[in-house]
Order: structure tokens, then C-alpha cells, then sequence
């Protein structure tokens, strides 16, 4: 091929570089996703105290711009709807006062909510979950009135720690709760509970009448050991599409994936996994971020850093057959996914990926993280690497670009609400920075071979011989566990949840 010739091929690829980062429909200029610098913490504020409804809640949280219409002009109009305690997951509705920042981390000098509407069980009798004494996994969202809706709706989506077998997972309920006239519940399509029924966020109007029409809903969830995919899961829906309402037990059909991964323990699913994902994480709230002409689809949770095993938190793995390992003494005696340490964090994904994957150009798999934002140092309750459950729900003040992230325990077993606000990017911005460069995370085995795949099923609970420990950085782990002087009343809290 002649000079000529190379240069229309040169020309022709260069083109279409251009153009597909910058100037054709549909694609994200790189000055217009959020980055973690858009948000700017504004501090913190405290639930209510009139009850215990709150302790071990705000698992589930939704703003509502039309509530508490008589309070003060101070810049956070609006109410939160949340969840309490995470096995009776009742629902109350909040003011919102103005966050504090408290340099010494004192709940006394924090603003604390009013109650709007006290605590009531809008989902008893809903849904049906097993007498096992674990925490339920429960979220909120609120919409205004959807096609042949005559009000707004608050949007709930349910799950349990074990659900091998599909069940209906979602609902809707009236704003009153002494009358909250729950229809539902609902089947997500064919999709398993463990990829669809934990956090549920709003997708913005102008998005979803481009990719998804008609779904303004997106719910998901990611279930520790991979049983529903490596990496967090997100689906579009809407409800309304399929009745007003849809009869109980509906399987609804208006239902678009967006975001979901393979298994990693599965041969068809290894190599279709979140960079980096261990299955010790926790995603626990989304939201979709917009501001100004930029946008970001954030998960937040807490991120399983380094290798990880199944076993318990001093570094001793559980094997797959006997002899089984004496469960180690407090605060290490909570069976489950572990990994080397844990921050809680904000993943952004791109909103164009997203839409890539409803229009089939792209897998729902291929989508990976653009950024990360450590939330850590924003947060109270955190005192040792291996404590997990950093965050909680999120909720987003649309129209004003707030963000209200919870943080569990940090008032007794209260969580606290953190309040960040988006600032709308300057024009021109430089491409977004590549999420932080780590190795790749590797499960570790009693055989410890190097590379092993993570995931699969819950161990069984017997045995009692000594244990196999974690290879490689068993030592300074365990030292490490040992040494850390975690209040057993924390690992109380935190070993609520049987893994």
C-alpha cells in the first residue's frame, strides 16, 4: 500500500477516535463525567432519638422534595423517607436539617432531624421473609406520578441474605404510611434476587426517555461471594408499564439489565467480572448523579481491599471439607467473606456505557468503574482496616445536587446521615483520572493456590480441628487482628449478619 493509502487509514481511524470520544451522538465528552473532586462535603447530621426505630437502620433511604414544607429556609428543603431497624425494616419520614462539620467527631455538635411520620411496617405482610434472625435488605425510592398514575409513589425494593430461589422482591406504597395502600409485590422478570432486590435509585427523565423509555426505576444489588455476579448489578424498570397496578405476584416484563456481571467462580464468568472485586464487598446505595450537562452513576459501599477468603476476620480460611477449624474467640469469630482490609467507598460508572448496554452495544458486563472516592475519611465509626458495614443507604437531592450517604453505628447503633453537594464542573476539564491501579485481588485457600477464583456457596457449620490459615501474609494479618483493640460492643453489632 502506497503513502496515500496510508494516510486515508490513518486519517479514517483518527476520526473515528475523535468522534467517539467526543463529538458523536450519544457519547460523553470526558469533561462531562463527575468526578470524586464535584463533591464537596458539607458535613453531617444526627436521626431522631424518640425511638429505638433506628438503631441497626437507614439500610433504605429516599428524598422527598415535597416534604416538610413548613421548615426553615436553610438550603435543604425536602424530607428523607428510611428504613429502621434491619429486621423489622419499618419506615418513617424525617426532616432534614442543616449538616455540621465537627472536627472532634462529636454527635454534640450535630443538628438532629424531626420526625415527620413515625415508624410503621408498610411492608408486613407484603413480603414473606424467614424467621432466621437476619438482617433484611431493604431501599426506598420516591417518583412523582408515572403514566396512569394519578399521585407520587414510594417505591420499595426487598431481600433477604439467603435466597436461592426467586421470590417477588419489589413494591409500591402511598406517601401516608398509617394508609400506605402497598401494592405489590412483584417479580423483577427472570432476574435472581441475589443481582436485583438491595439499593433502588431514580433514573433522571431526559436519560431514560432516550435509553429506557418508560423506566425511570433502576434497582440491583451485589451479594457477597459473587452468587449474583462480580460487581454491582443494575436494572431499569417501571413498574406502571406493566398495570396500574400490576396484579400481586406479577412477573414484570418492562425490565432492562444495565450493569451486571458473571459469576467470578464460574468458568463462563471469571473473565466477566468488576476490576479488582473481591467477593468480601458490600454495595449497599446508588445513585444517579447529574449536574449541569455532567453526570455519574455512583455505588457506594464498602471495598474489599487485597486478597480475600472465606473464614473469619484474623485470617484463618475455612475449608471446603473437614477437618473444619475451631471458631477463633471475639472479636474474630464472625464466619463470612473477609479480605485484607475494607474502605468504604463511591465507584463511578459512566451513564454512556449504561446506555450502550440498553441499546445492546455493548455487554451488560463491559461497563467498568471510571473513578473511585474514598469515603473513609468522612466517617465516625471506622477505628480498624477490618471492619466492614462503613456505609449504608443513599438518597440525591436531584433538583439541588445533594447526596445523603448513611453511616451505620456512628451514634451508638444509630447511624448518621453525611451530606456532600455537587458542584457542576469547569468547561474543558481535563479526561477523567483512571480508577487507582492495584493487583488484582486473589481468593485465598487452605491449598492457597495462587490465582484461585472467589464466589460460590455458604460453608457448612460444623467441625472443630485446628485451622488452615492464610498463606503469604497469614502472619502479619493475624498479628494485625490481634493486636487491633476493636470495643466488643462494635463486633456485636457487626456480627449480627451470619455470612
Amino acid at each position: 500500500m502506497n503513502r496515500t493509502g496510508y494516510e486515508k487509514y490513518y486519517l479514517f481511524g483518527l476520526f473515528i477516535l475523535l468522534c467517539s470520544a467526543a463529538t458523536c451522538p450519544g457519547v460523553t465528552a470526558a469533561g462531562s463525567l463527575l468526578q470524586p473532586s464535584d463533591l464537596e462535603y458539607r458535613g453531617a447530621f444526627l436521626l431522631p432519638h424518640d425511638s429505638d426505630g433506628w438503631n441497626f437502620g437507614a439500610t433504605g433511604l429516599a428524598y422527598y422534595p415535597e416534604g416538610d414544607s413548613g421548615g426553615p429556609a436553610d438550603g435543604y428543603p425536602g424530607s428523607l423517607f428510611g428504613t429502621g431497624n434491619d429486621q423489622r425494616c419499618e419506615v418513617s419520614e424525617i426532616s432534614i436539617p442543616a449538616p455540621v462539620i465537627s472536627a472532634g467527631r462529636a454527635t454534640s455538635d450535630l443538628n438532629t432531624a424531626s420526625t415527620i411520620q413515625p415508624f410503621k411496617g408498610i411492608i408486613t405482610g407484603v413480603f414473606t421473609p424467614a424467621d432466621d434472625g437476619l438482617p433484611q435488605r431493604v431501599d426506598i425510592e420516591y417518583l412523582p406520578a408515572q403514566a396512569g398514575q394519578s399521585s407520587g409513589k414510594l417505591y420499595i425494593a426487598w431481600g433477604e441474605h439467603y435466597q436461592y430461589e426467586q421470590v417477588p422482591s419489589h413494591a409500591w406504597s402511598e406517601l401516608t404510611l398509617t394508609a400506605p395502600a402497598v401494592q405489590g409485590p412483584w417479580y423483577l422478570a427472570d432476574f435472581e434476587n441475589f443481582a436485583t432486590n438491595d439499593y433502588l435509585f431514580g433514573i433522571p427523565e431526559a436519560w431514560a426517555a432516550t435509553n429506557t423509555p418508560g423506566l425511570r426505576l433502576a434497582t440491583g444489588r451485589f451479594r457477597d461471594g459473587s452468587l449474583g455476579g462480580s460487581g454491582p448489578s443494575l436494572f431499569a424498570f417501571g413498574p406502571w408499564l406493566d398495570g396500574n397496578p400490576p396484579a400481586r405476584n406479577a412477573r414484570l416484563t418492562h425490565v432492562t439489565p444495565l450493569l451486571l456481571y458473571g459469576k467470578g467462580y464460574e468458568e463462563d464468568g471469571k473473565d466477566r467480572v468488576m476490576r479488582g472485586y473481591t467477593s468480601a464487598d458490600e454495595w449497599s446505595g446508588g445513585a444517579w448523579l447529574n449536574a449541569g450537562n455532567s453526570a455519574a452513576v455512583v455505588f457506594a459501599g464498602t471495598k474489599g481491599r487485597g486478597n480475600f477468603w472465606y473464614g473469619f476476620s484474623n485470617g484463618v480460611v475455612w475449608p471446603d471439607e473437614p477437618p473444619f477449624p475451631d471458631f477463633p474467640p471475639p472479636p474474630h469469630d464472625e464466619r463470612g467473606w473477609w479480605a485484607e482490609s475494607f474502605e468504604g467507598v463511591l465507584y463511578f460508572y459512566s451513564p454512556d456505557d449504561l446506555a450502550r448496554v440498553a441499546a445492546g452495544t455493548m455487554a451488560p458486563h463491559e461497563p467498568q468503574p471510571y473513578a473511585e472516592m474514598s469515603l473513609d475519611p468522612y466517617l465516625w465509626h471506622i477505628q480498624e482496616t477490618w471492619q466492614k458495614m462503613h456505609i449504608g443507604a443513599v438518597a440525591f437531592d436531584r433538583e439541588r445536587g445533594i447526596l445523603y450517604i448513611a453511616e451505620p453505628f456512628a451514634d451508638g447503633d444509630q447511624p448518621i446521615i453525611h451530606v456532600f453537594a455537587l458542584r457542576e464542573p469547569a468547561p474543558g476539564r481535563d479526561a477523567p483520572p483512571a480508577i487507582v491501579s492495584r493487583p488484582e485481588p486473589v481468593q485465598i485457600t487452605p491449598s492457597s493456590a495462587s490465582g484461585a477464583s472467589g464466589g460460590g456457596e455458604d460453608m457448612p457449620d460444623d467441625g472443630a480441628t485446628p485451622a488452615a490459615r492464610t498463606p503469604g501474609f497469614a502472619g502479619a494479618w493475624a498479628l494485625a487482628g490481634v493486636l487491633c483493640g476493636y470495643a466488643l460492643q462494635k463486633h456485636y453489632r457487626q456480627s449480627r449478619i451470619h455470612r
